[in-house]
């Protein structure tokens, strides 16, 4: 999503874009063609064909004939920048968007990938992006070299993400809810870094305390076809206060009809886009402190240790229990911190400079 954003900002008559995707083309690929930009799929299959994979790729990089490289995320880094290296590019630049490895993660990716990624880290690129503090440190002990590496946050979209008073109202009656519901919502893809499993568990634990609150799940693979998260959540006994809304396309919508965003992750994040949009919509977060969770919210949320969902669940009450000027208020605040430190504009400015600066 950070590089759709970029796309659709960099200014056209100083920065020509081409994207290649190591598998198929995604989700996104419409929306950053729509932008006038070509993208293309290298279909690898990582299999046996992985070395005829890899001569195409290299073919294929030497007939665009790019002054720079910048690969994304770890498979893109190692078999994309060797590649690029390999075609006679002389600037390469990765990206770092994950923080600490979920032990979770396959055996391939913990103990092959990743050491792999910092031995070539170390010839392959000239500079590494990471959009989190947390990734750099992360990073820099298991063979990174600091010094190529620089601090580039994401960034949001205020006029985008924004208050809409209304939203609340329609997402209730969406719902078909009582009106004045207390709706918290996490959004993010079904994945066991997300933790939505402990996220149902600290909901029990509120529906507890305050049975009126209404829990959202929104994101690819939160829908009534989840078998795990449906029995999870009649073992909780709350599935009668939980809507699975599966992938959505009206996020904004959404993120401005909830009172309270969470993101309960067990490990895995870097700098979790969900908070910048709840916070740019004015609602307040609960959070793990997993990646830059903690300073993306600063003063304007709760904080708790990852896999604390007890801690979650009394965060989660916390906010609910403030007025609604009192939340508004710090609703503001939190949109105020996005604004002053990752808005997107600003953070689109440091892009352009950073490739300035490596093509120099």
């Amino acid at each position: 999503m950070m590089l759709l954003k970029l796309l659709e900002r960099l200014p056209k008559e100083n920065f020509e874009a081409h994207v290649i995707s190591l598998t198929t083309l995604g989700e996104l690929a419409p929306r950053m063609a729509a932008q006038g930009i070509p993208v293309e799929a290298a279909g690898f299959r990582f299999g046996l064909s992985l070395p005829g994979d890899f001569i195409r790729l290299i073919g294929r990089i030497r007939s665009i004939k790019p002054d720079i490289v910048h690969t994304w995320l770890y498979y893109a880094d190692a078999i994309g920048g060797l590649a690029a290296r390999l075609a006679g590019i002389k600037k390469i630049a990765w990206c770092l968007r994950s923080g600490k490895m979920d032990k979770k993660r396959s055996f391939f990716s913990r103990k092959l990938g990743l050491p792999l990624c910092a031995l070539f880290s170390r010839f392959i690129p000239d500079k590494i992006i990471s959009c989190s503090q947390n990734a750099i440190h992360i990073h820099a002990k298991i063979g990174y070299p600091l010094e190529k590496m620089m601090l580039i946050p994401n960034g949001f979209d205020l006029e985008k993400y924004k208050p809409d008073p209304l939203a609340k109202v329609k997402l209730q009656a969406e719902l078909k809810l009582d009106k004045g519901t207390p709706l918290v919502g996490i959004i993010g893809r079904f994945h066991s870094m997300k933790n939505h499993t402990g996220f149902l568990q600290a909901a029990s634990l509120v529906a507890r305390n305050i049975p009126e609150a209404h829990f959202v799940l929104v994101g690819a693979g939160l829908d009534e076809n989840n078998t795990i998260l449906v029995e999870n959540a009649k073992r909780n006994e709350i599935n009668e206060k939980i809507s699975l809304l599966g992938l959505r396309q009206d996020i904004p919508y959404i993120m401005s009809g909830l009172n309270v965003a969470v993101s309960s992750s067990a490990s895995g994040e870097a700098f979790p886009n969900v908070l910048g949009e709840a916070m740019a919509s004015g609602v307040p977060c609960v959070v793990t402190d997993v990646g830059d969770s903690a300073y993306i919210v600063g003063d304007t949320g709760v904080v708790v240790p990852p896999g604390d969902m007890a801690g979650l669940a009394a965060g989660i009450e916390k906010l609910l229990h403030l007025s609604a000027k009192e939340r508004g208020a710090l609703g503001e605040r939190a949109r105020e911190r996005i604004k002053t430190n990752f808005e997107i504009g600003e953070i689109t400015l440091k892009y352009e400079a950073f490739y300035r600066d490596l093509f120099a």
